[in-house]
């Protein structure tokens, strides 16, 4: 996740129409200001490139005044929620859970401001995180995983090592286990979201001890998961965003609709109505989805297709219950 040192003035950015606009304004922007931060490039086709999907959507559906940047440290994005409010933001959204302790320290200082977080725990009257269940549907690619594999044995990659993604591996390597009890899963970080190389170069390695099929929750980096199972005639499933049409190696994604779940949150905050309580969205919400890739259902056994769809309503239902990580 690198990126050029912002430069002072841009600290202080008029709210753009599209992201990252480089132009100043002698005054505030009128009327529903929204920024969004993100730790990544939304060049992913993935959680990022979801956000600022959403960020539209927001511009578009409540006529807001949107403004994005990719921040990297923790002090940017103290820097960047603090200016964003100074300048009147009505919402501030940090995207990712590693955005949470920032926005509890400016969310003091600027109480008219909203901060929200997409994923976390903390809360005060003006912070809150959306919480997006996606282990939901990574437990119906961890099932199909197990129903699947010749090897039994599963491989997930994931770039920090942040709660939110142990957690969509937790589910991952549940449902594993559900569509066969004698399968296992092996976990790695590359430490980097960007790092497409060394996501290539753990895949390999984990094709090397006979995993036949990966999960991965890496953003931009998992197109080098991608580049790896192709390679090695492995599986593996998209994540945050339908990736199906990326690669011929992804069986089904795991899918957050983040362009509707921006739009409700933010709706939310124009009329006044958020209590500072965590916002959450699962399978029965519409939010989060299991997708199968069209190029690749034939390939799918007809039972396992059918089992998951099946496990899906009980999902939604209230019926099966989803681990999930303590944060």
């Amino acid at each position: 996740m690198t990126r050029p040192p912002l430069a002072v003035p841009a600290v202080l950015l008029a709210f753009a129409l599209v992201a990252c606009s480089r132009g100043s304004a002698p005054e505030k922007p009128a009327g529903f200001q929204v920024a969004l931060l993100t730790p990544g490039p939304i060049s992913d086709a993935g959680w990022n490139a979801g956000a600022y999907e959403g960020l539209q959507a927001i511009r578009k559906e409540l006529g807001a005044s949107v403004s994005h940047v990719q921040v990297k440290s923790p002090s940017e994005f103290e820097e960047q929620f603090r200016a964003y409010a100074a300048r009147g933001a009505a919402l501030c959204i940090g995207h990712g859970f590693e955005f949470q302790d920032a926005a509890a320290r400016v969310a003091k200082e600027y109480p008219a401001t909203v901060f929200v977080t997409t994923s976390g725990s903390r809360t005060a009257r003006n912070l809150a995180p959306i919480v997006f269940e996606l282990e939901e549907a990574t437990y119906l690619c961890g099932l199909t995983a197990g129903r699947m594999s010749k090897s039994a044995k599963a491989g997930m990659i994931g770039g920090a090592e942040l709660p939110s993604i142990r957690s969509t591996f937790l589910a991952f390597e549940a449902g594993l286990r559900a569509g066969n009890p004698g399968a296992s899963a092996t976990a790695v970080f590359t430490g980097s979201f960007e790092d497409v190389a060394g996501a290539k170069t753990a895949a390999l390695a984990l094709a090397d001890r006979g995993c036949d099929f990966l999960f991965q929750n890496a953003d931009a980096a998992a197109l080098g998961v991608f580049r790896a199972a192709t390679e090695r005639g492995l599986w593996t499933f998209g994540a945050n965003k339908d990736q199906n049409a990326i690669s011929p190696s992804i069986l089904a994604s795991a899918v957050i609709d983040m362009p509707r779940a921006f739009v409700e949150t933010a709706r939310i905050v124009k009329e006044g109505r958020f209590d500072g309580t965590p916002i959450r969205y699962g399978l029965r919400s519409g939010v989060i989805s299991f997708v199968w890739n069209p190029a690749a259902l034939s390939r799918v056994p007809a039972p396992v297709v059918d089992e998951v769809a099946s496990v899906k309503e009980k999902i939604e239902a209230g019926k099966v219950a989803i681990p999930r990580g303590n944060f």
